[in-house]
C-alpha cells in the first residue's frame, strides 16, 4: 500500500477546508496521526507507518486546551506550524492528496468550552489521570471529535503515551467507533531517551539526568526476567530514579488493557506481559516513559 508522493499536502484550517480536502481523494483507506505539533522523529515514524496503511494520510496538528491543567504548560507548549509542514513533506511522508488539519480552538470547539465531554472512566483516575485530573477526559474528547471530522479507517498513536493509548482503545471499543487503533513503538535517541517535544526544555545536564528513565525501565525488565515479583520490579526501577535524583511521580506496573496494578506472585506471572510506566520531573520538565516487561 506504500506509495511515494510528490507535491505538497493540503493544509486545512477550517472544517469546510478539511471536508473539501478529504472529498478530493475519495475511496481507499484513510489513516490519521493526531499530534499537537512541534513534530520530531517519533511523530514522523507514525506518519511513515500511516503511509503504509492508507492511501490517504491525514495529520492533525492541534494543541488541545482541554488536556492541560490550570498549572500546566499550555501557553509554553512549542508551536511551529511552518516547521511542522516542512518536516511532514517528503516521498515517504505526505504529498499531494494527503492532508494536514491545523485548526484553531475556535474551529474545534465552536461553542467554547464543551458542555459534553468523554469520560475516560477508571483508566482516567490512576497514574496520569491522578497526577493530571481530567487530562485523559480532554484527550478522549478531542480524539473522538477528530475521528468524527476525519472519518479515518485507522488511527496511529505512539506507545510512549501508553495510558492514553489504552484509554483510546477502550473508548473506541466501548463507544463502537469504527476505527482501527494501532500502537506504534516508542522512538528513542541513540542514548535511549524517548523522543518528546518537551525534551527541548531540558538543559544538557538535565538531559543526562533524564536518561535515568530508560535505565529504570531496563532495571525493571531485568527483574521480571529474573523471575522476581511485581514489587521487586517496581523497586528496581524506582531505585534507579532515586539514585539519579529525579522527582518521581509514579512507578506503575499495570495490565496493558485495563491499566490495573499487577499484584500476582511470580509463580502466577509465567508467560505474562505487563507495562512498566514511569513519570518523573527533571528540572522543571515532566517526562513519561514505559516498557513492556515479561516473565518467562
Amino acid at each position: 500500500m506504500t506509495e511515494a508522493r510528490t507535491g505538497a499536502p493540503t493544509l486545512a484550517r477550517t472544517r469546510q477546508e478539511l471536508a473539501d480536502a478529504l472529498a478530493a481523494r475519495p475511496g481507499g483507506r484513510r489513516a490519521v496521526v493526531m499530534t499537537m505539533g512541534a513534530l520530531h522523529a517519533g511523530h514522523l515514524s507514525l506518519v511513515r507507518e500511516a503511509r503504509g496503511r492508507g492511501e490517504q494520510v491525514v495529520v492533525t496538528i492541534f494543541v488541545n486546551p482541554l488536556q492541560f491543567g490550570p498549572t500546566e504548560d499550555l501557553d509554553r507548549y512549542p508551536r511551529d506550524l511552518a516547521g511542522d509542514l516542512a518536516s511532514l513533506t517528503g516521498p515517504d511522508l505526505l504529498g499531494a492528496g494527503d492532508v494536514v488539519f491545523a485548526p484553531s480552538p475556535e474551529v474545534v470547539y465552536p461553542d467554547g468550552d464543551p458542555g459534553v465531554r468523554v469520560s475516560a472512566g477508571a483508566v482516567g483516575t490512576v497514574y496520569e489521570g491522578a497526577t493530571r485530573p481530567g487530562h485523559l477526559d480532554g484527550v478522549l474528547t478531542v480524539v473522538l471529535k477528530l475521528m468524527h471530522l476525519v472519518a479515518p479507517d485507522v488511527a496511529l498513536f505512539g506507545r510512549k503515551d501508553v495510558q492514553q493509548l489504552a484509554a483510546v482503545r477502550r473508548m473506541v471499543r466501548d463507544l463502537d467507533v469504527p476505527v482501527e487503533v494501532v500502537g506504534a513503538p516508542t522512538v528513542r535517541d541513540a542514548d535511549g531517551l524517548a523522543l518528546s517535544s518537551r525534551n527541548a526544555y531540558l538543559s544538557p545536564a538535565e538531559r543526562g539526568q533524564a536518561l535515568a528513565l530508560s535505565r529504570a525501565l531496563a532495571a525493571g525488565r531485568d527483574a521480571a526476567e529474573a523471575g522476581r515479583g511485581p514489587d521487586a520490579v517496581r523497586a528496581a526501577a524506582r531505585a534507579v530514579l532515586d539514585e539519579a535524583g529525579v522527582g518521581t511521580d509514579y512507578v506503575a506496573l499495570v495490565d496493558p488493557v485495563t491499566f490495573e496494578d499487577v499484584t500476582a506472585g511470580p509463580a502466577d506471572l509465567a508467560g505474562r506481559t505487563a507495562v512498566l510506566a514511569l513519570a518523573a520531573t527533571v528540572g522543571a520538565t515532566r517526562l513519561i516513559d514505559n516498557s513492556d516487561v515479561r516473565w518467562a
